[in-house]
């Protein structure tokens, strides 16, 4: 991807407690995008928030379970995220747990790849 080009952010919202068999979801997510060829995944940990449930969920000290909100975000091409999309929404047909998944359009402004040591 090059800078002014045109590309997509997908955000998906899910609890860091959200399981796809016996892994986590999120953990499931971003394997799947790395062997899907997408550009790359980051797994952001939110400190509180709540969904369609309207429970608060937060990381004080006294709760016994780190139930926490986390966002995996992905830019791609247009074309790679809308195919991903449809490649991983089976996933969340079968865990039932609440959860959102947004698309919005983003202009990359610069990307570098990094260098595998």
């Amino acid at each position: 991807m090059k800078p002014e080009d045109k590309a997509k952010r997908l955000r998906i919202y899910i609890s860091s407690t959200d399981r796809y068999e016996h892994s986590p979801l999120y953990e499931v997510i971003v394997y799947e995008a790395r062997g899907y060829g997408m550009t790359g995944a980051t797994v952001l940990k939110g400190i509180m928030g709540f969904g369609a449930s309207s429970e608060i969920y937060s990381n004080k000290l006294w709760e016994l379970s780190e139930k926490l909100p986390l966002v995996v975000e992905i830019i791609d091409e247009p074309d790679k995220i809308d195919s991903f999309i449809d490649h991983i929404k089976p996933y969340f047909d079968k865990i039932g747990k609440g959860h959102i998944i947004t698309v919005d359009e983003t202009t990359i402004i610069l990307h570098k790849r990094g260098i595998k040591k």
